[in-house]
């Protein structure tokens, strides 16, 4: 049974320092790494689609509409279920159950991948290349951050192997977003 989550969070059990934020001991670097792309979202669209002579097509920006809610509804299902086990570091909980249910039966990671999603949602919904460029490179930061924190799942829990091996990581069969021996 997966325990029940606490609301709201206690970031002090997350194990925040100034010395992490100084030297990264818990990888507090991807975190960073992570936020301020998450908040570069909020630039306006870069080059506006207006500039390259049409005005964007409402069906692509529904789609992306549709796509960032997805991505937030497949977070909150990822945050629930992962309960008190959540942190935004890398480094699991201390003594932190393993989850393999729910979100996290269907890929290892459904927080990222809900980032992604509504990362690319937004993409397309402004029809900008700003964003697009944001979206790629926080592909690149949460594939490093995931890694690192499988890094230390595998010392926490013997039987993350297996799940690992069973389970995609991120987005299923997308190189740098699913690493399993296929």
């Amino acid at each position: 049974m997966t325990p029940s989550p606490k609301f709201p969070p206690d970031p002090s059990r997350w194990g925040l320092s100034w010395g992490g934020w100084l030297d990264n001991r818990r990888g507090e670097w991807w975190l960073l790494a992570q936020l301020a792309l998450i908040a570069a979202h909020l630039l306006p669209p870069w080059p506006s689609p207006g500039s390259w002579g049409y005005a964007w097509p409402l069906p692509l920006a529904l789609a992306g509409t549709g796509l960032f809610l997805v991505g937030l509804l497949l977070a909150l299902q990822a945050f629930l279920r992962l309960g008190p086990s959540l942190t935004p570091l890398p480094e699991p909980m201390p003594g932190a159950a393993l989850i393999t249910s729910g979100a996290y039966a269907r890929c290892r990671h459904p927080l990222y991948q809900a980032v992604l999603l509504c990362s690319f949602g937004v993409a397309l919904a402004l029809g900008s290349l700003l964003h697009l460029a944001l979206s790629l490179a926080l592909c690149g930061v949460l594939g490093g951050k995931a890694r690192r924190e499988e890094r230390a799942l595998l010392r926490a829990h013997p039987d993350f192997a297996a799940y690992r091996e069973s389970t995609p990581a991120i987005i299923p069969r997308c190189p740098w977003l699913d690493w399993r021996e296929l």
